[in-house]
């Protein structure tokens, strides 16, 4: 059987190349974690959606358990989840998230 909020996360991570779950929004994060990852998208000069998990506990929960994460925020880019906002900065240092983006075709 289909779960509908499942379904709702599909189509939200092919709508848009680069997605950001997050507490609040990517003007005004709602944790430093979510401030974080959306700083890095926003240095980057990456356009991305930010979608705020805060005012729907369904969704907080599923995308956890979609994503197989246990926290907030989750990057996805082109449909594949990459990884919260420590991995982003990780990523950011070595210059892998940079040659993710390039790879797949996400340029500033």
């Amino acid at each position: 059987m289909s779960n509908p909020i499942f379904d709702r996360i599909r189509n939200d991570i092919t709508e848009d190349s680069v997605v950001l779950y997050m507490k609040g929004t990517p003007d005004f994060p709602q944790c430093g974690f979510s401030a974080t990852a959306a700083n890095i998208l926003k240095m980057l000069g990456v356009t991305f959606r930010g979608i705020d998990l805060l005012p729907d506990d369904g969704l907080r929960s599923a995308i956890r358990e979609f994503a197989d994460w246990p926290t907030v925020p989750l990057l996805f880019i082109k449909g594949e989840f990459v990884g919260g906002a420590d991995i982003m900065k990780e990523m950011l240092q070595t210059g892998e998230l940079q040659q993710l983006l390039k790879d797949k075709g996400i340029t500033p």
